[in-house]
C-alpha cells in the first residue's frame, strides 16, 4: 500500500514537473532578453522593479503577483499589460511573449518618430566671396610668402563638405549659397535657405563655414557659434499664418526655442568631430552664442563654424596645407550627419511624441 502510495507522489511529481517545464520551455534568460532588445537593466532588489533602457527609451516594470498580466510602462506614457518576469533559482528570466511585444511596441515607436521630422535639406554657405575677400594675412610658410584669403578657404572646405554630403544622402537637398569666386550677400544667402519649400514634417539645417581673425596673433583654435538665446527672431512668416496677432508671438517664441535648442545640439556635434580630428594640432574654443546675421536671420537650426585664426600662424599652416583643409572637411561632415542620424533617429529632438 506504502510502495503504490509512494509511485503515485512520482507520478503526481513527473506530471507536475513536466508541466512546470513545458509552461516555462519559452522563457528567455536576462542576457538574452538584454540583448534581444539593446537595452540595460537598472534593478532594485529591494522593490522587486527593473528599468529597461535603450538609446531612446526606459521600459518600468515589477514583478507581480499576477504573472499573466503585468504593467510595462514605456516612457511614462505608454503601458502595456504583458505576462510579468520571474525569477528562476535566482535568475530573473522573461517569458518570450513578453520580450516580443516589447520589440514590436519599440519597433512601432521608432517608425512612428521616423515618420515625424526628417532633414529635407542641408544648406553649406562658404563665408565672403568675389569682392569680399574676407579675412586677410600674409605669412611666411616653407620660406615662401603666402597670402592666404578666408574666401578661398571657405569655399574649398564647403565644396568637399558637400561632395561628402551628397554621396551620404542622396535623398536630401544639399545646397551651397556660393560654388565659385561670387558674392552673393548675407541677405541672399539666408534667402536660399529660407526660400527652401519644405513638407509637413521636414526641416532644414543652415552651416556657414567661415575663418576666424585677431590682432592678437597668439589667438587661434577652431570654435562653433549659434544664435544667442537672448535674441528674438520672427520665425513665423505672420502672412501666411491665420491665428491671432496675440497668438503668433507665442508659437514664434515656441518654434525658436526649438531652433535654439536644434542649433546648440548641431553645434555639439560639429565641435565634438572637430575635437576627435583636429584636437591634437588645434585648440578648441568651444561654443558660443552670438547675434551674426547669417545665423540669427536663418529659420532653421543653424550654426557658423570658424576653422581658426588666419591671423596666427600656426593655424596658417594647417589652413594652408589641403591634407588638413580636407580633415576640417570630414571633421564637419562627420559632425552634420551624426545630428541628422540621431534627429531623425528621435523624430526631432524636442518634437518627438
Amino acid at each position: 500500500m506504502d510502495r503504490r502510495l509512494s509511485f503515485k507522489k512520482y507520478i503526481v511529481f513527473l506530471i507536475l514537473l513536466f508541466i512546470s517545464s513545458f509552461c516555462f520551455a519559452d522563457d528567455i534568460e536576462l542576457s538574452q532578453a538584454l540583448s534581444r532588445l539593446s537595452a540595460k537593466l537598472s534593478w532594485d532588489p529591494l522593490m522587486q522593479t527593473g528599468l529597461l533602457i535603450t538609446d531612446l527609451h526606459h521600459i518600468s516594470f515589477g514583478i507581480g503577483y499576477n504573472t499573466q498580466s503585468s504593467p510595462f510602462i514605456i516612457d511614462n506614457r505608454y503601458v502595456l499589460y504583458l505576462p510579468s518576469p520571474r525569477y528562476t533559482d535566482s535568475r530573473l528570466v522573461f517569458p518570450s511573449e513578453t520580450i516580443e511585444g516589447l520589440e514590436k511596441a519599440l519597433l512601432s515607436l521608432l517608425s512612428k518618430s521616423q515618420a515625424l521630422y526628417r532633414i529635407a535639406a542641408i544648406v553649406i554657405d562658404p563665408g565672403h566671396g568675389g569682392k569680399d575677400s574676407g579675412a586677410v594675412a600674409e605669412h611666411l610658410i616653407e620660406k615662401k610668402k603666402v597670402t592666404l584669403q578666408e574666401k578661398n578657404i571657405t569655399l574649398s572646405v564647403g565644396k568637399q563638405v558637400y561632395e561628402l554630403l551628397k554621396t551620404q544622402f542622396p535623398e536630401k537637398r544639399i545646397l551651397m549659397t556660393r560654388t565659385g569666386d561670387t558674392y552673393p550677400t548675407l541677405e541672399d544667402r539666408v534667402s536660399i535657405a529660407n526660400a527652401i519649400p519644405l513638407g509637413e514634417h521636414e526641416a532644414i539645417l543652415f552651416i556657414s563655414i567661415h575663418t576666424n581673425a585677431s590682432f592678437n596673433k597668439t589667438a587661434r583654435g577652431y570654435e562653433v557659434w549659434y544664435l544667442s538665446p537672448e535674441y528674438r527672431r520672427t520665425l513665423v512668416d505672420s502672412k501666411k499664418f491665420q491665428e491671432s496677432t496675440e497668438v503668433l508671438p507665442i508659437i514664434n517664441a515656441m518654434l525658436e526655442e526649438e531652433f535654439t535648442t536644434e542649433s546648440i545640439l548641431l553645434a555639439q556635434s560639429i565641435l565634438s568631430q572637430l575635437d576627435v580630428s583636429l584636437g591634437d594640432k588645434l585648440p578648441s574654443r568651444g561654443i558660443k552664442a552670438e547675434e551674426w546675421f547669417v545665423v540669427r536671420n536663418a529659420k532653421m537650426p543653424s550654426v557658423l563654424v570658424e576653422l581658426g585664426f588666419i591671423t596666427n600662424y600656426q593655424d596658417a599652416i594647417l589652413m594652408n596645407d589641403s591634407a588638413y583643409l580636407q580633415k576640417f572637411s570630414n571633421a564637419l561632415y562627420k559632425g552634420i550627419v551624426d545630428f541628422v542620424n540621431n534627429f531623425e533617429k528621435t523624430g526631432g529632438f524636442t518634437t518627438a511624441p
